[in-house]
């Protein structure tokens, strides 16, 4: 299948259901750092779990929904990024990712989630993209600033965490917007 180079020996490629041995032995070292940052159910425990997980991805992708594509740099799959909400007919998508603590600080989801936005929008004709995150997550802030999305606004107490209930930011841009910064 495709695998498109992200710079520092990285790709992006399609995590499919077959990736499922691999996509458990990366949550294995990536589960403790992520878990605060992503929802309960992406977060598997064992190989059956992320089978599920890609089987879901999967399903949605045959629908022109939801899709899902790992991050592997020098061969090895560190994150990912997908579209958690894939909406043609609607004329927008939430883009979200996740990366192990090894992946960091190289710019691979900056990159990697341009490649979402440039397909999003100059491919399929979408209209907006949305991030989402919780408000005390202050890496994923700064991806979505350097994405070029705006804070539209902040939703209390709507992202339970451990018994608390965490404040979550929605970002945002618009096609109009993105290509006009990527001059696409």
């Amino acid at each position: 299948m495709f695998s498109l180079p992200l710079g520092d020996d990285a790709h992006l490629g399609p995590l499919e259901v077959w990736h499922a041995e691999e996509f458990a032995a990366h949550l294995d070292r990536a589960r403790e750092h992520i878990r605060p940052w992503v929802g309960a159910g992406f977060v598997t425990t064992d190989v059956d779990g992320a089978r599920a997980t890609l089987q879901r991805y999967a399903e949605r992708q045959a629908a022109d929904g939801g899709r899902l594509y790992g991050i592997r740099r020098e061969g090895v799959l560190v994150g990912g990024v997908m579209f958690t909400d894939f909406q043609a007919a609607a004329g927008f998508c939430e883009v979200g990712c996740w990366l192990e603590p090894s992946a960091e600080g190289h710019g691979l989801i900056t990159r990697a989630c341009g490649v979402l936005l440039d397909w999003a929008f100059a491919t399929r004709g979408l209209r907006r993209a949305e991030w989402h995150c919780r408000a005390d997550n202050d890496r994923s802030s700064a991806a979505a600033k350097r994405l070029g999305m705006t804070l539209e606004g902040t939703l209390r107490e709507v992202w339970p965490y451990e018994g608390v209930r965490h404040d979550k930011q929605v970002w945002a841009v618009l096609a109009r917007e993105w290509l006009r910064q990527t001059g696409s």
